[in-house]
């Protein structure tokens, strides 16, 4: 493989050089096909009652980041799901990663 060449992986972005609409050409039914991934899943916990569930919560406030207007989005919802404290815990609780952050309820 020449140096000017590289290997892409699904999902990676296509070459800088090529035309705006190849970037839409390259992506497009793949996110296409995630955002309806996340529809589906937010109507199922919706009809079994676990809309309320926070990490539903987290997400569906990570979800209005989307349609913002604002930069950086992937960075903004990755933190919007992140845990924000800069402290770590006296003692672990055990528990894998949870996908969203739990405020510990006092």
């Amino acid at each position: 493989m020449s140096s000017t060449s590289r290997t892409r992986v699904s999902g990676s972005e296509p070459d800088p050089a090529l035309p705006p609409k190849a970037l839409v050409d390259h992506a497009f039914i793949g996110v296409r096909a995630r955002l309806i991934d996340v529809a589906a899943f937010l109507d199922r916990v919706e009809r079994h009652g676990a809309a309320n569930d926070f990490r539903c919560v987290a997400l569906r406030e990570a979800a209005q980041l989307l349609v913002d207007g604002k930069p950086e989005r992937a960075r903004r919802i990755l933190e919007k799901l992140s845990d924000p404290t800069t402290t770590p815990d006296e003692m672990s609780t055990g528990k894998a990663a949870l996908g969203a952050y739990q405020p510990k309820h006092r």
